[in-house]
């Protein structure tokens, strides 16, 4: 792969790689990587199909339009950085740095196997390319977020840091000092997206433990806070465009997703945060998946298609 098109009107220094994908492509993106993560769950057998799911078209978005980066040079000192720190949905990550080409598609397979360089959670040291750092622990992504922003401050960069929380992580005291020191420091070269599923393990989340009004928590401590439909990439393009724009203050995106989204028995169901799909279940996701495909068009870039060998038998 090529290094990207530039979009000179959003340019912030010279040699930015970019993918810059439309509206429509994008779509088309994140159905590929919902089929992807079906793949991989029941292949594995085990995994995060919920969060997963719900996160696809923020990825998509982040990874195909937003972000700076080059797959042939993973660490590439001008690149942005992104960080999962809702771990448990490392299919999703994997999903979109294979199909950015960070690493063969094929690999995707091997999640959850034993030496794979695709562990249940992301870790840094199993040498996948396109991990910065190991997560996984609920809580600690923001934090690391917070002192790559400072130290790209500090050393005058002009790299972004973008961090994708869950709205269950929110829960973590270890959140709100990373997001009061952030305000603190006016990183507005940090953008958490949260994916507001309203959904965790253990049921809604304003009845585990109320987290609303996330905006008006955030903006407590010096944050700009948006308000996005997750599953509209328009809209999450436009945020991220505010984002950009807004000087002296991180960013947070509260993207109202849907857990389980593409897949009608896993909407909106909590039992799906940490279950993988069995053959039965997983192909019936990936024919809803593909009719959905037929509405947005297949993706030209998708040139692998992965073939669980589970649902070969």
């Amino acid at each position: 792969m090529s290094f990207f098109r530039l979009r000179p009107f959003r340019r912030r220094r010279a040699s930015v790689a970019r993918m810059a994908k439309g509206v429509e492509e994008l779509k088309q993106i994140a159905v590929q990587l919902r089929i992807d993560v079906i793949s991989m769950l029941v292949e594995a057998g085990s995994g995060h199909s919920g969060g997963s799911l719900s996160s696809a078209d923020v990825m998509a978005v982040l990874f195909f339009n937003e972000m700076n980066y080059d797959p042939k040079n993973p660490q590439w000192e001008e690149r942005d950085r992104f960080i999962l720190s809702k771990g448990h949905v490392c299919p999703i990550f994997y999903a979109a740095l294979a199909r950015a080409g960070y690493y063969s598609p094929e690999e995707m397979l091997t999640l959850r196997k034993l030496h794979t360089r695709l562990q249940g959670h992301p870790g840094k040291n199993k040498g996948l390319p396109g991990i910065e750092v190991s997560t996984g622990s609920l809580g600690q992504g923001l934090s690391v977020g917070v002192g790559l922003a400072l130290g790209a401050k500090t050393d005058k960069k002009n790299w972004r840091v973008y961090v994708l929380n869950g709205d269950g992580e929110l829960d973590e005291g270890s959140i709100w000092e990373a997001v009061m020191a952030a305000g603190h420091y006016h990183l507005d070269n940090l953008v958490s997206v949260v994916d507001n599923n309203d959904l965790q393990i253990d049921g809604r989340v304003s009845d585990v433990m109320n987290i609303y009004p996330i905006d008006k928590k955030f903006e407590a401590f010096n944050w700009f806070a948006i308000h996005a439909n997750g599953h509209d990439v328009a809209d999450l393009l436009k945020a991220l465009a505010k984002a950009r724009e807004n000087k002296g203050k991180p960013t947070v995106i509260i993207a109202h997703t849907t857990k389980g989204k593409g897949v009608s028995f896993m909407e909106n169901q909590a039992g799906w945060h940490g279950k993988a799909p069995n053959v039965k279940e997983a192909k019936q996701a990936l024919e809803e998946l593909r009719r959905e495909q037929e509405r947005t068009g297949i993706w030209s870039g998708a040139k692998v298609q992965l073939q669980p060998a589970k649902l070969r038998q």
